[in-house]
């Protein structure tokens, strides 16, 4: 089973410039993208934000940072359209912040995912938390918002943070995934809001659907979703298993399972590595299969 690409992979697999930032693509009849001028290690080219719909009011989904340029661009891409939604999967800094100022200049209520905004002393991987986002309405699991010729549907899926959601539209059969599931790299999962046990429940979750393609935030569409997913879960079963090895040579603490685990990765990526490793260590204690002692994990005996 081929490994998923990872997340804290450095940004070498990303495409050649240009990219087509602020750009509408066309991806299905009733789904845009608009590519955010934000690329990264953790971002790819950059996020891509949603517009679905084809008649006179659409959704968007995951609006991105607050960037006047990005913000300009969904604006641009909408026309002379209404804004229904605008639809958040998660709230980190570069999914959710462009939904208040999109939202004052076009009058659209923001609704989707939850408000989440972790205080913590560990060191981050991922985009920090958007503490501003204040949606006018939650979407529950299984909830809808709707529109012309379009429906989406909430799929709550926690796990890389706890308020993520996908949205599936019904119509197409397509799947925004957000952060949870996406082509080119697999997602962090950061404690202590990201639980890797929800996660992997959440993967079987899609691996159950039978989506006909995903759209995530970062990279290119899903075509073969359900073999994405399968190899997802065989990648997360592959470093569950590597963790207990080394456990098995003794006692170590999540940062010297680095060198062992990801070798080559970029050092800009290592606190990424290390909180996916800790993720993992949580997950065995929680079942039994390993504890810790300070800083240091060991086998259960």
């Amino acid at each position: 089973m081929p490994q998923a690409t990872l997340h804290m992979q450095a940004m070498a697999g990303i495409p050649p410039e240009p990219w087509p930032t602020g750009l509408a693509e066309q991806c299905e009849p009733l789904v845009r993208r608009v590519l955010a001028p934000n690329p990264s290690p953790y971002t790819y080219t950059g996020t891509q934000t949603y517009l679905v719909g084809a008649g006179p009011d659409v959704a968007v989904i995951d609006p991105g940072p607050a960037d006047p340029t990005h913000i300009d661009a969904i604006v641009a891409a909408v026309g002379e359209a209404r804004i229904a939604a605008i639809m958040c999967t998660h709230t980190h800094r570069d999914h959710s912040p462009a939904a208040r100022p999109l939202a004052d200049r076009t009058g659209a209520a923001i609704v989707g995912c939850a408000p989440l905004a972790i205080e913590s002393d560990l060191p981050r991987s991922d985009e920090s938390f958007d503490h501003a986002y204040a949606p006018d309405r939650v979407m529950e699991d299984g909830e809808a918002m709707t529109g012309t010729g379009w429906t989406l549907r909430a799929l709550a899926t926690p796990g890389h943070v706890s308020n993520h959601l996908c949205f599936a539209l019904e119509e197409s059969g397509a799947l925004f995934t957000g952060d949870h599931v996406m082509a080119w790299s697999t997602s962090v999962v950061v404690p202590p809001d990201g639980d890797m046990g929800d996660y992997m429940a959440s993967l079987d979750r899609l691996y159950q659907r039978a989506d006909r393609v995903y759209y995530p935030a970062h990279g290119p569409a899903v075509d073969k979703p359900r073999q994405l997913v399968r190899g997802m879960i065989g990648h997360r079963r592959q470093r569950e298993a590597q963790i207990l090895r080394l456990l098995g040579d003794g006692p170590r603490a999540a940062h010297q399972f680095i060198p062992a685990m990801y070798k080559g990765l970029d050092p800009r990526l290592n606190g990424a590595a290390e909180m996916s490793v800790t993720a993992h260590l949580i997950d065995l204690e929680r079942r039994g299969l390993a504890s810790r002692r300070g800083n240091e994990w060991s086998l259960q005996p």
